[in-house]
């Protein structure tokens, strides 16, 4: 019998045994939250007292809206938690069992968790910021962009002070790959689902970060939201990170492939300016 690891999975182990998981903590395992049986793990710098009041970062995964959960991700959590902040890694419902808007509910959701609980493990609820990378960047950079989302549940969508993309798609409407076919399935206002849809003045500042030979989501999704943030006068920085793919970027933010590009240093140089 065969059984297949996740390259995430794979990437945090080798990551912790490079050193990543130095100077942080895992200090919240399996956590439930929302309305779905959800449930996220909690990071920090290790040591924190738990009223020390550090700056939040909410870290949504990728994986097509279809793989992936919060465990495999610790490498990334560690890192973000070297530098700083308290993370939060919420999983989220997938497809097939579920299509949109089920997974952006569920972002949503870690993200009232957050506001409510986030203090008691040294963190400050008024410097909430949201990070992913892929199908988890969709989540960071919508929910900032698009109010519905938290105000149905009655967050105020300013919470989110910053946020990162990641190779996200923000602007991929008619959906022309099988993963956004099966994802937004039986969607009606298909326009309204991308988040370059709610591009205006007034968003919280974004980093949009994409790589050159990124063939899964195409570098016009953070070229296009750049350009329509910028022309509605709204906060954006743009990274494009020469000769990298789709996964490139993510595994940068581990130990052991952090000499890929500077997406952990460029992004926490952001946050960090904009959470002072």
């Amino acid at each position: 019998m065969y059984y297949f690891v996740e390259p995430p999975r794979i990437l945090s182990w080798v990551d912790a045994v490079a050193g990543g998981g130095r100077g942080t903590e895992e200090v919240a395992t399996a956590v439930p939250f929302g309305t779905t049986g959800q449930t996220l793990d909690v990071w920090r710098p290790a040591g924190d007292h738990p009223t020390t009041s550090r700056p939040v970062l909410i870290f949504y995964y990728g994986g097509g809206w279809v793989h992936g959960d919060r465990g495999a991700y610790a490498f990334a959590a560690r890192a973000y938690a070297k530098a700083g902040f308290v993370v939060v890694v919420p999983d989220y419902r997938k497809v097939p069992s579920v299509r949109f808007p089920a997974f952006l509910q569920d972002a949503a959701e870690a993200v009232k968790w957050t506001r409510d609980n986030i203090a008691g493990y040294g963190g400050d609820p008024t410097r909430i910021a949201t990070a992913g990378h892929s199908a988890g960047g969709y989540a960071a950079i919508m929910l900032p962009m698009d109010p519905h989302w938290l105000t149905a549940i009655g967050v105020d969508p300013h919470i989110i002070k910053a946020a990162v993309g990641l190779c996200g798609p923000y602007d991929f409407f008619p959906y022309d790959k099988k993963r956004s076919i099966d994802a937004f399935k039986g969607v009606v206002d298909g326009p309204a689902t991308q988040p370059i849809h709610y591009a205006r003045a007034g968003l919280a500042p974004m980093m949009l970060v994409t790589a050159s030979n990124d063939t899964q989501v195409r570098p016009y999704n953070a070229v296009n939201l750049t350009k329509a943030l910028k022309k509605a006068g709204s906060p954006v920085e743009f990274r494009e990170y020469q000769g990298l793919s789709h996964e490139d970027v993510a595994m940068a933010l581990s130990v052991p492939f952090r000499g890929k590009a500077p997406a952990l240093s460029d992004s926490v140089s952001f946050l960090k300016r904009v959470l002072k």
